[in-house]
Parts: C-alpha cells; sequence; structure tokens
C-alpha cells in the first residue's frame, strides 16, 4: 500500500528538513542524531517506517504578520466579522448590458497599415 503526506513549508524548515529531488528523497535530521530518510516512488533500499506525531498546535501570536499588526487579527474569532461601513461601491442598474462598442476605431487605410505590419512581424518571428 501507499499513501501521501502533506507536510508544510514552516514544518520542514523549523526541523531543518532538506529535500533532495534529484534522488526523490527528504531527509529529516532526528533530535538523537540519527536521520530519517522519506523515500519517494521506487525508494533504492529498504523503507523505514514512520511514527506520527501529533505538532504542536500553531497560534496567533507565532505568526510574524500578526505580531506586526495585532489590530487587524481580532483575539475572538468565534463568528462572522463585525458589521462595517461600506467605503465603496458599485450601484447596478436593472437589465444594463456592457458596452457593445470596437475598443479604438481606426479608418480602413490604418487598419490596411496595421494589418500589413503585423503580417510582416509575423513572417519575421516576431509573433
Amino acid at each position: 500500500g501507499s499513501f501521501d503526506v502533506i507536510i508544510g513549508m514552516d514544518w520542514l524548515s523549523y526541523h531543518r528538513a532538506v529535500i533532495d529531488c534529484y534522488k526523490n528523497v527528504v531527509c529529516i535530521p532526528l533530535p538523537n542524531g540519527e536521520i530519517l530518510e522519506v523515500q519517494g516512488e521506487r525508494p533504492e533500499k529498504d523503507p523505514r517506517s514512520l511514527a506520527c506525531i501529533k505538532a504542536d498546535e500553531k497560534k496567533l501570536d507565532d505568526i510574524w504578520v500578526v505580531q506586526d499588526f495585532p489590530e487587524v487579527f481580532p483575539d475572538d474569532l468565534s463568528g462572522l466579522p463585525p458589521m462595517r461601513e461600506i467605503e465603496f461601491r458599485i450601484d447596478l442598474i436593472l437589465g444594463a448590458l456592457p458596452v457593445v462598442k470596437s475598443s479604438y476605431r481606426l479608418a480602413p487605410s490604418e487598419m490596411l497599415e496595421l494589418s500589413s505590419q503585423l503580417k510582416e512581424l509575423q513572417e519575421k518571428g516576431f509573433i
């Protein structure tokens, strides 16, 4: 059997893991000094067992953006955000349709010149 594991970059960085894409392996130094090698598909040697551990729960105070802007992140996130005054809005008109108009109007001679310039650039491989 097989299984997939998703590990965040913060966790890998905190544990000083090394990702070797060429060998398809992740090396994680363990507290006892040994190195745990997690092999990708088709391991070259017998894979070792992995133990499942529960990570510490991340707190808002651990995130540097929250530390820099505490007034933006309330302590209590138990419900919806409070009602706030709307600073900007666009009133929609019932039944209104998008404007159907050419963005740039060119005279027939200008259109012909533009077309020939584009064709020349295309032939030269610029477009």
